[in-house]
């Protein structure tokens, strides 16, 4: 067996073992000896007895990266292909290549791996090595794998040059592309920490990305989370002192303080040519790629995640670039977010959620998850939960609560008809702000939530957008929509955009901001209000005022919202994480109705965002408009950021409008919009009306077979009252988990 012996350890350091110039440094300089050894010790646990083991394709740099990392940790450096291979077949790579053809040669390879053994090494694999399962398994037991991410048009540049008779699988007819291509599902499958590597990265440079990463996966404690409301030590008052991690805050929803949860550290930022490594990758590749880096996997290894995301977005949308960018006029482009299956960018969290949610919680408890909707949520998340696996669906339920007169007719239906044996719809006889506020005072009643887990052995759980993982993939589409304009040569990377969103609660502002921070050159982020543009004013006065305010009912009834909840992680963020102020803005907002910020606060948020607001009027205007000139039809939310982005943008970069649901959702308004003087108020009859117009884009397949499939359907309907809905959760949890 071919056995390297770990690196010796820690030795006992007295005079006779050390060199008389390190005996003359430790009495001399104790401060730069101290210093030395600290590194030192450092280096050394980071690897112990595990291997470092670097894997890629040919031309990643994985020998010359892992001697720089040998180098810097002290430890034995070993390349399979020459230090493994070579010495075991007593023949070059290529000449065996040549003797035994490709699938002897994989066979070959992997049992040498099979035969090795080695520990507190770093370990270069051969590009081919991970197409032998039996012999990754065999490495992986004591290893930690490193997959040095290339783009596959740079190592295409780099293997220009050179001979490639050692790369299995290349033939006449089959492209150096094609294999490159083919092998990532291998590498994908083995790795637990993915560096990315760009075109003109110095191997120096990737050996300490390596050191980062290799350091980021042996230690959790890096990436925990806070409250919002937390006080300057870090922990809210109400927080047990034990750290809470992605993990953790999924299943819990809301902070018990009241606030909401951010990471401790903030986010991960991206390089330049980490981004630019990324514009040539599919939407799903680039979700793997940020959610690696948000979600440590100590939570969920990064191989659960890559399927996760694969079964969210893999078959689930009908548009095979998930969320396409498309131009609409001038520099104005459109992120198609409705190709999901209900139709609205909720479902680029909603199908994703209820997975990371699923893997997350403790399997000794069952989980009733609550949710607070004005619109498309609810059918987003009631589709999306009922997609788990049907163990999972035993122990994991969801409860939807929307305002029974404050959504549209089509989205009422679909609210109805995604109704499955663990997910259900319950109507509010109130507005959404009711609903959601309501929501927050139920996971705060220690009392209420106590009675649920001793009795019945159920948590609450919420799945709004103010649970920190219904955030991250919005910031996947905000960044993959920069980077198709890369790819599409509309612009070049570093040059800035605008983004135009239509909001009420700020969660999709947020995660555009959020892209911001990690590197995505976005210069504004302008807000679109509807008639309810308590928003608007604020980010322009400063002032949060509800103090009067009803709410009003509009075409676009999504952003019907007058209390923004995704806006304190906001304000958390610019006040330097001061909880203290956090708390005192929303306590003075709860109690009195109002609050203002301070001038400093409000110039740093100025700087981040423009706002305006849209009639009703002005909105059905523009779809018609767009309509007779472009054969494009927006839906009411788009028209509210259409109409914004005209009366605010300069034009001086694009503007990237986000397109948050499909036409069809708002039917009524939408024909009323084009002109149509008579309207069947029949949902099915709508949407057949409007295909006769074969516009762009055609009626969504998903809508259409929800409204055949279900009709008026069934579903309960509740008083604003909050013990009525604590007895309707009470209820459910008999039904569905005694």
């Amino acid at each position: 067996m071919f056995h390297i012996f770990q690196y010796q350890p820690l030795r006992l350091i007295t005079q006779n073992s050390l060199s008389s110039m390190c005996l003359k440094l430790m009495l001399s300089r104790p401060v730069a000896f101290a210093q030395i050894w600290k590194s030192w010790l450092s280096s050394h646990s980071l690897l112990g007895k595990k291997n470092i083991i670097l894997m890629g394709p040919p031309g990643a740099g994985k020998t010359t990266v892992g001697r720089i990392v040998g180098q810097k940790l002290d430890c034995p450096v070993i390349d399979i292909d020459d230090d493994v291979l070579e010495t075991t077949w007593n023949m070059s790579v290529s000449e065996k290549l040549q003797d035994v053809g490709n699938e002897e040669f994989l066979e070959e390879e992997g049992k040498a791996l099979l035969k090795f053994s080695a520990s507190g090494s770093v370990i270069s694999l051969s590009g081919s090595n991970p197409m032998h399962a039996a012999g990754m398994q065999h490495m992986k037991k004591n290893g930690i794998v490193v997959y040095l991410d290339v783009p596959t048009t740079v190592i295409l540049s780099r293997l220009k040059s050179k001979e490639m008779d050692r790369i299995v699988g290349l033939s006449p007819g089959i492209s150096l592309k094609d294999i490159l291509q083919f092998r990532k599902q291998f590498y994908k499958r083995w790795f637990d920490i993915r560096v990315l590597c760009g075109g003109n990265i110095a191997a120096e440079v990737v050996a300490e990305k390596v050191l980062d990463a290799v350091k980021r996966y042996q230690d959790s404690e890096l990436e925990t989370f806070i409250s919002t409301r937390s006080n300057r030590s870090g922990r809210s008052t109400k927080e047990d002192s034990h750290k809470l991690y992605f993990s953790d805050i999924v299943t819990q929803g809301l902070a018990l303080d009241g606030g909401l949860f951010v990471p401790e550290r903030g986010l991960p930022k991206f390089t330049a040519e980490e981004w630019q490594g990324l514009i040539e990758a599919t939407y799903i590749e680039r979700a793997q790629v940020i959610l690696e880096r948000c979600i440590h996997p100590d939570d969920i290894p990064a191989s659960k995640l890559a399927e996760i995301i694969e079964t969210a977005y893999g078959e689930n949308f009908s548009c095979s670039k998930i969320a396409p960018v498309r131009h609409l006029a001038g520099n104005q482009f459109l992120l198609e977010l409705f190709h999901g299956p209900t139709a609205s960018f909720k479902d680029f969290a909603l199908q994703l959620v209820p997975h990371l949610f699923a893997y997350c919680i403790p399997r000794s408890c069952n989980y009733l998850i609550l949710v607070a909707t004005s619109g498309d949520t609810g059918s987003a998340v009631l589709d999306g939960f009922s997609r788990l696996h049907d163990t999972d669906k035993q122990r994991i339920a969801l409860v939807n609560f929307f305002p029974e007169d404050g959504v549209s007719p089509i989205q009422k239906s679909q609210m109805i008809g995604c109704q499955k044996e663990n997910a259900w719809s319950v109507g509010v006889k109130s507005d959404f702000d009711f609903c959601q506020t309501a929501i927050k005072q139920i996971f705060t009643n220690s009392d209420f939530t106590g009675f649920l887990t001793v009795e019945y052995g159920t948590a609450l759980a919420a799945a709004n957008s103010i649970n920190w993982a219904r955030l991250l993939p919005q910031i996947v589409y905000h960044a993959s929509a920069y980077l198709d304009l890369v790819h599409q040569g509309i612009i070049s990377f570093g040059s800035p955009v605008d983004i135009c969103i239509p909001t009420g609660n700020f969660g999709n502002v947020l995660a555009a901001l959020y892209a911001k921070m990690m590197g995505i050159p976005i210069r504004k982020c302008i807000c679109a209000s509807n008639e309810n543009n308590v928003l608007t004013d604020f980010i322009r006065t400063g002032v949060y005022d509800l103090r009067g305010r009803k709410l009003i009912s509009t075409f676009s009834p999504a952003v019907d919202i007058l209390k923004s909840s995704n806006l304190e992680r906001y304000l958390h963020l610019i006040a330097n994480e001061d909880g203290q102020l956090v708390t005192k803005l929303f306590n003075q907002l709860e109690n009195q109705g109002h609050f203002q910020l301070r001038k400093d606060l409000l110039g740093k948020l100025q700087q981040d965002l423009v706002a305006g607001w849209c009639s009703d009027e002005d909105c059905l205007a523009a779809i018609h408009s767009v309509y007779s000139t472009t054969g494009y039809i927006l839906d009411t939310h788009t028209a509210v950021a259409k109409v914004v982005a005209d009366r605010l943008q300069d034009r001086t970069c694009p503007i990237i409008i986000s397109s948050t649901a499909h036409y069809s959702k708002f039917a009524p308004a939408i024909l009323r919009a084009l002109r149509i003087a008579v309207i069947n108020q029949n949902p099915l009859s709508q949407l057949h009306l409007l295909s006769s117009y074969s516009a762009l884009p055609p009626i969504h397949w998903g809508l259409l077979e929800t409204l055949k499939k279900t009709g008026n359907g069934d579903h309960q309907v509740c008083a604003a009252d909050m013990t009525a809905l604590m007895s309707h959760i009470e209820t459910l949890i008999q039904n569905h988990f005694m």
